[in-house]
């Protein structure tokens, strides 16, 4: 898989939305963004490598995973 970001290790990237509220369009989860991962996940046709966004929301600390894609800004980064 092609590195389309800065890598921080264990898979983790920078992003320039890290640290700052977000919503996830596909849940409604509204949160801090935590991290970028790649990470490996199972689909019907075999594994394959995608990049997940992880949302802290205020009322917990359970960090939801959401694709990259499903995170629009909550303030400016």
């Amino acid at each position: 898989m092609k590195n389309t970001g800065l890598d921080l290790g264990l898979g983790h990237e920078a992003h320039p939305l890290l640290g700052h509220r977000v919503r996830d369009i596909a849940s409604g989860v509204e949160g801090e963004l935590m991290a970028v991962v790649r990470e490996e996940v199972a689909t019907h046709t075999g594994p394959r490598w995608t990049r997940r966004a992880y949302i802290r929301p205020e009322a917990s600390g359970r960090e939801p995973p959401t694709a990259l894609g499903n995170i629009e800004p909550l303030e400016a980064p």
